[in-house]
């Protein structure tokens, strides 16, 4: 079993509860295998009976961020629904583009995206797309971790649940433990009761969870009261989704019935903060999911609606925000806000022992920051520079599963160049719009 040192690091112990950081200077961290084996003190142990050594040079180490939702493919299609309402979004953009979708143009947007997340500093993501086998590639090829989920439509049909169980089934697992499954409705406003159902009871046979959109806005949860006469999270009750581990997207459109709720399932809130401001709509109550005591982890959602997939700005965003929404300062503190980046959304994720945290234990995801940058200085404040003045570039080496991925900004496991051609050359084929044909048709 290979042996790894990442010495003469600074580590941010942050509290799980929110309540405080504390910063630790002079450390080494040890790895064996895939996880870490012991934190000491700078110069404890001989880094001649190790296989690599990183020399740390004072940078912060920190967890690999998690993004809780997002559908990394649709990188494809970057910058081209702009400036549209929900259903614009939905009905003359998104869906039209993504007829034009093939199986291996998948794999294509799923490695840029996930280097997009890499050089970001993101060693996990769950995701919810479609042909989902490509994406799984992807993710091997790389050695990113991932949680993938097929997404499907109502109007697909039953067949198309057992088609997905079958990927869940197939890839549980897979590439070393770095890809788990989960079965991934699209949402109650495009699968009735019955699907949903069905798809309930499949992640229950495999024992896997769910990952699905719901109450993405109030109108949303408006037009089920009126359609169903239930909100959709009670749809998602009743047909048996909140039985099983659950990623909830979004949930901006919570009742305070809602929240009672979801206090009783396991449950985990993925929040996307620059889709809301970028669509429109108000954003989640986040101070009420946290009196509440549910699981809250951020997102990016698809870059169609965020621009990137920098989980940095996405938790800037999140802090300010409700700062806003509760008009006080004192909300959101920073303590908070990183416990979600970290703690929390290993928790939605669905290994809260095992991510988010440097622990003896914990698998070794892991990353190096530089905070030297102008943007930094001074650096008085370690834990409000990183919520407040991170950039992507900050991020300087990248460790997924005990192996070095990025080191010092150069990706080491694939050929940026190679990707952005193949991408560049399915261009014009991605691009073609035809609002007429679309794979599914948002009336809410």
């Amino acid at each position: 079993m290979s042996r790894m040192i990442i010495t003469n690091t600074r580590i941010l112990d942050i509290d799980p509860a929110g309540q405080r950081t504390d910063l630790r200077t002079g450390q080494d961290v040890l790895i064996s295998g895939n996880r870490i084996e012991a934190i000491q003190p700078t110069g404890t142990a001989d880094t001649s009976h190790f296989d690599t050594v990183i020399d740390a040079n004072d940078r912060l180490l920190m967890p690999g961020l998690i993004n809780c939702h997002a559908h990394v493919p649709m990188v494809l299609w970057r910058g081209l629904a702009e400036d549209a309402s929900v259903e614009r979004w939905f009905n003359d953009l998104m869906w039209p583009l993504e007829n034009n979708l093939q199986p291996e143009d998948v794999y294509w947007g799923m490695l840029l995206g996930l280097i997009e997340q890499i050089e970001s500093g993101v060693t996990s993501v769950a995701d919810h797309y479609f042909h989902m086998t490509y994406a799984a590639h992807a993710v091997e090829k790389i050695g990113a971790r991932a949680l993938l989920g097929y997404a499907m439509f109502g109007s697909q049909g039953l067949p198309m649940v057992e088609e997905t169980a079958a990927f869940v089934r197939q890839y549980q697992g897979a590439a070393n433990g770095r890809i788990r499954t989960i079965m991934a409705p699209h949402a109650p406003y495009t699968c009735d009761d019955d699907f949903l159902r069905a798809a309930a009871q499949a992640a229950q046979k495999i024992g896997v969870g769910v990952h699905i959109h719901v109450s993405e806005t109030s109108q949303q949860t408006i037009a089920s009261l009126r359609k169903r006469g239930k909100t959709p999270l009670q749809v998602l009750e009743q047909t048996g989704i909140l039985d099983v581990p659950t990623i909830l997207a979004h949930v901006c459109g919570a009742t305070p019935t809602d929240i009672r709720l979801m206090e009783k399932y396991p449950v985990g809130i993925a929040h996307a903060i620059k889709t809301y401001l970028k669509l429109g709509h108000p954003t989640a109550p986040l101070l009420q999911f946290i009196a509440a005591n549910l699981p809250i982890g951020l997102a990016s959602d698809g870059v169609v609606s965020n621009s990137t997939l920098n989980l940095w700005e996405t938790l800037r965003l999140m802090a300010l925000t409700q700062k806003e929404k509760a008009g006080i300062g004192e909300a959101m503190p920073i303590a908070q806000a990183l416990a979600i980046a970290t703690h929390g959304s290993a928790r939605v994720y669905g290994q809260p022992d095992e991510l988010g945290a440097i622990a003896p234990g914990y698998l070794a995801d892991l990353i190096l920051i530089d905070l030297n940058g102008t943007h930094h200085q001074p650096l008085y404040n370690t834990p409000a520079s990183l919520v407040y003045n991170m950039q992507a570039p900050d991020v300087r080496t990248v460790i997924i599963d005990g192996q070095v991925i990025m080191q010092d900004r150069q990706l080491l496991t694939i050929d940026k160049a190679e990707v952005f051609a193949q991408v560049q050359s399915r261009m014009k084929r991605l691009s073609f719009l035809d609002p007429e044909k679309r794979i599914q048709t948002y009336d809410n």
